[in-house]
């Protein structure tokens, strides 16, 4: 099993359960440091790893008036921002290959979109930044299928990989978690992410917007972590309804730290510890 080195934290077996979290989307500056700042404090008080993410572009929500972010330049001041204020390494994702060489000026953790996984320029480009990536499975591909993405990534030299679990396609609207996919992807050597909020979400569900069940989320997390991953993906927001974009999946930034140590005491004793 690989350990990906992001700054100072250490993401694998035999490593803590870490956080990959943030807004859906950079609303504005004032905002992404008050979720960091609340989120920093959490984990410092629960000792998990932490990693800040948020997107500088929303290139594919449902309707073409929703808000898509603050855009590349603007977005990365923010990012910036947040990593000087607390020290932690961040996170964004991209949709376009030339952007990959500026992000990781700033960037410590690039993502690409479940949506574009098998883009190979999109791939290619991220690895030769040298920086580590998170890699989002399909929702319409099989789990075994992310084998060849992985090839993809390590054809450019860099195997500083994540791989993480959404859910998939399940008839129209709907997503399903397939805990088995969790299994089959850490079975590729690379360390494994559950993407709780995003695999809440019903896709399109809400008519000109994506809809989700919240609800749903702390069963889906005990679920993926019972099993074994090495990090878990959440998108916060101190107060969801008003979010720019997710506002029906982002989890309650007053409810983070309940559902971050029943994670934590299941991973003490659930799937990667396990035999």
């Amino acid at each position: 099993m690989h350990t990906v080195t992001i700054q100072n934290i250490s993401i694998g077996q035999g490593h803590p359960l870490a956080l990959i979290a943030g807004p859906c989307v950079l609303e504005s500056r004032d905002m992404a440091l008050r979720i960091a700042d609340a989120v920093v404090k959490i984990t410092g008080e629960l000792g998990m790893p932490y990693i800040f993410k948020g997107s500088f572009d929303k290139a594919n929500r449902t309707a073409i008036s929703a808000f898509r972010g603050p855009g590349l330049d603007e977005g990365l001041a923010m990012l910036a921002a947040v990593k000087a204020e607390f020290g932690v390494p961040v996170c964004t994702d991209f949709h376009e290959a030339h952007q990959a060489a500026a992000l990781a000026e700033v960037v410590d953790l690039l993502q690409i979109p479940a949506l574009l996984c098998r883009q190979t320029d999109l791939l290619l480009a991220a690895a030769a930044t040298g920086k580590p990536t998170t890699v989002k499975k399909g929702q319409f591909l099989a789990p075994w299928d992310m084998q060849h993405v992985v090839e993809k990534y390590i054809a450019g030299g860099n195997h500083r990989l994540l791989l993480a679990e959404r859910g998939a396609t399940f008839g129209y609207n709907n997503l399903i978690v397939d805990l088995r996919a969790l299994a089959v992807m850490r079975g590729f050597g690379y360390p494994v992410v559950f993407d709780a909020t995003h695999s809440a979400q019903l896709p399109g569900g809400a008519g000109a917007a994506t809809g989700g069940q919240r609800e749903f989320i702390p069963a889906l997390i005990r679920g993926a972590v019972a099993v074994g991953v090495d990090a878990l993906f959440m998108e916060v927001h101190p107060d969801p309804a008003s979010g720019l974009s997710d506002a029906t999946t982002m989890w309650p930034l007053d409810r983070l730290r309940e559902i971050l140590a029943m994670a934590r005491r299941i991973d003490a004793v659930g799937g990667r510890n396990l035999a």
